[in-house]
């Protein structure tokens, strides 16, 4: 149990102090981490000193966590594209063309999976809005030359916030969606190049990602 506490640690700490200590000292050091963040941002390594962190903030700055207030804020209509490329190698990439994959349609099941992250993006990214999705729409198409899937999703509502998260959550999903499915055939493949592609609406405008050198 002692040993448990010690996830209020930072987690890159975490689990090197545990093995330092006695078990007697785990309780009382864990419990006062969680009491005094700035006594636990001091048990990271010397690297993380720079980052503003839950651990090394404290009640005299301010709230350690805070999703923004936007209740100032007009609805407006928001649209964000995301886009991944997963690198399946040869032998996924021609029973995805096939359609032999014995797990069944991976690119039909990655572009639903990707559709239900959109839709739980809050539930995994704490301080996202929840927001009323209006549309989203996930796309994963086999590339069999270059033995690769592009996965793009787009996501829209009619909000106070944009949907840039959640693209970004659609297509990190359907990527480890095809992942999941693929594995026992090829356990190297590999998810690269997770970015924004577009976005519109909202006080800082429209962007559009610069085209690949």
């Amino acid at each position: 149990r002692a040993r448990r506490l010690v996830g209020f640690l930072p987690s890159c700490a975490g689990c090197s102090i545990a093995r330092m200590l006695p078990r007697r000292s785990l309780k009382s050091l864990a419990l006062a981490c969680h009491g005094a963040p700035r006594l636990a941002a001091s048990f990271a390594p010397p690297h993380f000193a720079g980052f503003a962190t839950v651990a090394n903030r404290g009640a005299a700055d301010g709230p350690v966590a805070e999703m923004v207030d936007v209740s100032g804020k007009s609805a407006t209509r928001r649209v964000a594209r995301a886009g991944c490329t997963v690198e399946v190698g040869t032998e996924v990439a021609r029973q995805l063309a096939e359609g032999s994959v014995a797990k069944g349609d991976v690119l039909a099941v990655s572009e639903v999976a990707g559709i239900m992250a959109a839709k739980r993006t809050p539930d995994l990214l704490p301080l996202c809005h929840p927001l009323p999705i209006a549309r989203a729409l996930v796309s994963c198409r086999l590339n069999q030359a270059a033995c690769t899937v592009e996965v793009e999703a787009e996501v829209a509502c009619e909000g106070q916030t944009g949907v840039e998260m959640e693209s970004l959550t659609a297509a990190s999903v359907a990527a480890l969606c095809i992942y999941d499915m693929c594995k026992p055939v090829n356990k190297g493949i590999v998810i690269t190049n997770l970015r924004l592609l577009s976005k519109s609406g909202g006080k800082s405008g429209n962007y559009v990602a610069p085209s690949p050198k």
